[in-house]
């Protein structure tokens, strides 16, 4: 459910917007293929470590043939250090087969297509379409949830929920709302001793004094 008042909203929107204009992912990458690689590796793992792997393995699998071609245990070797390194192998290189095999070797660009793919989630899609293309989307990380809850937007207890009540509540510039709360609890409402002096949105904090990571 939607807590906030529409002119609340609108000034929590406003703010966000002009703090985080125009902000980007901070993943590396060159094209739609190394974006949705770089997104699938970066779940529950930082950008920053994403960034340290990806260099290697796009170096030695440029494109969606090389990769579909793959040895697993040696994608395996070179992201080791990211988080689900196993699962995650698995799934870019199913991920590349089928690209190549059913998309002419083409991601494709539509959602619905998108979340059909092996390691690409509504999340991912979502995080993918936005960067890509900047569509109207919202998509909700650990930062995201953390960040509207702090803020009594929604009371929703899943990440499907919160998205809905997110895309009720502002409906337009989704994707820049995406991106700015994304940076917003990364670097300042962080989980664990949030930055709050420099909170631009302090008056609608709900949990001032009682902050819980989420």
């Amino acid at each position: 459910m939607v807590l906030r008042k529409p002119d609340e909203l609108e000034k929590i929107k406003k703010r966000f917007l002009a703090h985080y204009k125009g902000s980007k992912t901070e993943l590396n990458y060159k094209n739609d293929y190394e974006l949705l690689i770089a997104i699938i590796l970066s779940a529950q793992c930082t950008d920053k470590r994403v960034n340290i792997i990806t260099p290697a393995l796009f170096k030695k699998y440029p494109d969606i043939n090389t990769l579909a071609c793959a040895n697993l245990d040696d994608v395996k070797e070179i992201i080791k250090s990211c988080s689900f390194f196993n699962n995650k192998a698995k799934n870019i290189v199913e991920m590349a087969k089928i690209v190549r095999d059913k998309f002419n070797s083409k991601i494709p660009h539509s959602h619905k297509e998108l979340i059909k793919l092996p390691g690409v989630g509504n999340k991912t899609a979502n995080v993918f379409l936005i960067e890509l293309n900047g569509e109207n989307r919202m998509a909700v990380d650990t930062h995201v949830f953390r960040v509207v809850h702090r803020l009594g937007i929604t009371d929703a207890k899943t990440v499907e929920a919160t998205e809905k009540d997110l895309i009720q509540a502002f409906k337009t510039d989704l994707n820049e709302l995406h991106q700015a709360f994304v940076l917003f609890g990364r670097y300042i409402c962080t989980a664990k001793n949030p930055k709050c002096e420099k909170c631009f949105v302090s008056d609608f904090c709900v949990t001032k004094e009682s902050f819980k990571a989420k």
